[in-house]
């Protein structure tokens, strides 16, 4: 079984931290990124999500949202699916999808990353 509540890290060396999953699949934590669109210093930002109920024998499957606070006008959103090798790793993989705020309509092409 993969188990989501912990620390994580990521090839980029950001961390993740995710509180207890509660028994209805949500939960939350903080998103430290070492990446920004800025540049500069790491910042750690709110996160929310869910997680689905896996099947018998199956892996969890999640998705949480990230609001970069305090240094970007962006917000993230994440997909992915926790695995489990034969040795016991746990591994967490994700796709995402990061939208900053753009002042007009016409810029709207360049708002999604």
């Amino acid at each position: 079984q993969c188990q989501l509540s912990g620390l994580w890290r990521n090839e980029q060396d950001s961390l993740m931290e995710i509180s207890a999953v509660r028994d209805d699949g949500d939960f939350q934590g903080k998103y430290l990124t070492r990446v920004t669109l800025a540049g500069g210093c790491a910042h750690a930002s709110p996160l929310k999500g869910a997680q689905q109920q896996p099947s018998e024998g199956g892996w969890p499957t999640f998705a949480f949202t990230v609001r970069w606070d305090k240094f970007s006008n962006a917000t993230t959103a994440f997909a992915g699916q926790c695995f489990v090798d034969v040795a016991g790793k746990e591994t967490l993989t994700t796709m995402w999808l990061l939208r900053e705020a753009v002042g007009s309509l016409e810029e709207d092409w360049k708002a999604t990353r």
